[in-house]
């Protein structure tokens, strides 16, 4: 039987390619069209509530460009022209939203990023798609400075694109707790600047119990100042993309995870709000 697709599963096997694979995405509304770079299930960070089984340190392998071409083409022309729709998502999400780089790792570790944007923005052309569909970079941010990431960024803001640049948290300890990365607060707010500077740009933040307990007073509040400051400096942030947990963690903290109730999440978007940012919320 044809697995129809679903909000709570997002398979980057499910429709039996390399790179590309099709989910639908509760933030975005659709059909969101996957390119996993980093198909050796590394990345240079390790959140607690990361889906991928198997997730090891390291960077993103070679980028066979001429197949990610054939299956992105492929894909498309069965989503747009084929029974793609009809036969694998649900009637209200029959719509592409998006082209995302996203996947089983830090996409910008690809050193052939750049080629890659190029590549897709040349077939989004083909198929009559910019400026009618976005095509969004998810990233920790961690390696915006790179000049080819930086390149990357600035084709992505001619064909339409836009960033969303991880933000779980603004204290140190708990960055360490929830992303096992050392890169301090300091540097994600000047890489915040640079990716919102060459491309429309939202923060993605995920918010959980952990352990049964909600993030501290001390995390909400220092989560508030960097948006307080955010707004202070003028750097041009879209807004903030704040969601909970829907799929279930593969790392080991798994059973320490749980959804946060609607209430406070809730209470948290109005909090970001009061400090002049929108927030599309995600419960």
């Amino acid at each position: 039987m044809t697995q129809v697709l679903n909000i709570y599963d997002h398979d980057r096997d499910s429709a039996g390619m390399t790179y590309v694979y099709p989910v639908i995405s509760r933030r975005a509304g659709g059909v969101s069209v996957g390119i996993n770079l980093n198909t050796n299930n590394s990345c240079n960070w390790r959140c607690v509530y990361c889906q991928v089984p198997g997730l090891k340190r390291g960077g993103a392998p070679e980028v066979d460009l001429e197949k990610l071409a054939g299956e992105l083409r492929g894909f498309l022309r069965d989503l747009l022209q084929g029974d793609f729709m009809q036969r694998r998502v649900p009637a209200e999400a029959r719509r592409l939203n998006d082209i995302a780089l996203s996947g089983n790792g830090e996409p910008t570790s690809a050193k052939e990023f750049v080629q890659v944007v190029n590549l897709i923005g040349e077939i989004m052309e083909e198929f009559d798609l910019i400026g009618k569909i976005k095509l969004v970079l998810i990233t920790n941010g961690s390696l915006i400075q790179r000049a080819k990431v930086r390149e990357g960024l600035r084709k992505m803001a001619s064909l339409g694109g836009e960033v969303w640049f991880k933000l779980d948290s603004a204290m140190a300890n708990g960055v360490r707790r929830i992303n096992g990365t050392r890169q301090s607060v300091e540097k994600m707010h000047d890489n915040l600047l640079t990716a919102a500077l060459l491309c429309p740009t939202w923060l993605q933040t995920c918010v959980f119990e952990f352990d049964g307990r909600p993030p501290a007073d001390v995390e909400r509040e220092s989560y508030l100042k960097f948006i307080e400051r955010l707004k202070a400096e003028d750097v041009p942030l879209q807004g903030v993309l704040l969601y909970g947990l829907a799929r279930p963690s593969m790392q080991p903290e798994a059973a320490r995870l749980s959804p946060l109730p609607q209430e406070w999440m809730l209470h948290f978007s109005s909090q970001i709000e009061k400090r002049g940012v929108a927030v599309r919320l995600s419960c």
